[in-house]
């Protein structure tokens, strides 16, 4: 049985890592609108969960029902919400799949 070539592992780290570090700056650039009442109501979040805006259509707004626009907001930020959680999870999954267990027992079968 030989033994890993402790180079060769760490250079894959190091890659792994890198990788890593781009996938979090993708996901941090990225910015999604979540929306709600079929976009009467639109929330934007970037990619660290910061709601950077919240577009109202006025033919929603009605004093008599604010229990409804109350509900197309939260609507909204779940939308946005599951949206960024989407991309992340697109970003960082084949990195999380092809975690170091795999490619060591490759390297050592």
């Amino acid at each position: 049985m030989t033994q890993p070539d402790m180079q060769q592992i760490l250079a894959q780290a190091q890659q792994m890592q890198e990788q890593l570090q781009q996938a979090q700056q993708e996901i941090m650039a990225t910015e999604v609108v979540g929306e709600a009442g079929n976009g009467l109501v639109k929330a934007t979040m970037n990619g660290a969960g910061h709601i950077t805006a919240v577009a109202i259509d006025p033919k929603v707004v009605d004093p008599e029902d604010v229990e409804t626009l109350q509900d197309l907001v939260v609507g909204a930020l779940e939308d946005a919400h599951k949206r960024i959680s989407d991309v992340a999870e697109e970003k960082m999954g084949p990195l999380q799949n092809a975690g170091f267990g795999g490619d060591l027992d490759g390297m050592l079968g």
